[in-house]
């Protein structure tokens, strides 16, 4: 039985969050990532609740940030860790969804590891 891409992508983000969780200590950076836009989200997964976000479709980053490359992800990266030690948060586990850590997946953990979050 053949399965798609997203279909495959979905499988291994379920198979690593069996061993992933977020805690109110040390939340769960998770990254999703489109062709167009990029997705960052610090989440407490015991009580469900995200904690900050920010995304290649944020207002103040909409003009200036492409988030179909590196350089747009990297600076989502270090403004989701500029709201995060905003909120108190300092390291955090790196969840990267199902992608490969590279690219703009790797681009914008580096992006928050140069903000100031630990991994």
């Amino acid at each position: 039985m053949k399965h798609g891409k997203k279909e495959m992508r979905q499988r291994r983000h379920e198979r690593s969050r069996f061993y992933l969780s977020g805690t109110a200590q040390k939340p769960r950076l998770a990254v999703f990532r489109s062709l167009k836009h990029i997705y960052a989200q610090v989440i407490d997964d015991e009580t469900g609740q995200t904690i900050v976000m920010a995304s290649s479709l944020d207002k103040d980053l909409r003009s200036n940030v492409a988030g179909g490359n590196k350089n747009g992800a990297k600076t989502i990266g270090q403004k989701v860790a500029e709201r995060a030690i905003a909120k108190g948060v300092t390291s955090v586990v790196f969840d990267k969804g199902g992608y490969k850590y590279h690219g703009r997946v790797k681009e914008l953990a580096e992006g928050a590891r140069a903000a100031g979050l630990k991994f």
